[in-house]
């Protein structure tokens, strides 16, 4: 038997359309697509594992954005600052 998230997602007019954006977007990262993808499907109500199944990803993973939407809501998508020391030097093209 499916969990029930507590966190219930509900979108605004303005959420939908720019999730649905990101879906469709060709130039989109594949990260950003399915963080999309993921929160169009848990607006429609459905479990994590049924997500997770569809998406082809981990139920954890799924839990995760999920969580970090209903908190933060489109914010909570993008990448957070990784950790770790600067770059010493900026990329260069080599020819």
């Amino acid at each position: 038997m499916p969990r029930h998230s507590p966190f219930r997602i509900a979108l605004t007019r303005e959420e939908r359309r720019e999730l649905e954006t990101r879906v469709r977007k060709y130039t989109s990262p594949y990260r950003d697509v399915i963080r999309a993808k993921l929160v169009l499907l848990a607006a429609e109500g459905l479990p994590n594992e049924v997500i997770a199944a569809r998406l082809d990803s981990p139920r954890q993973i799924i839990s995760k954005w999920r969580k970090r939407f209903f908190d933060q809501r489109l914010a909570g998508l993008e990448e957070d600052p990784r950790g770790g020391r600067t770059a010493r030097f900026s990329p260069q093209r080599r020819d």
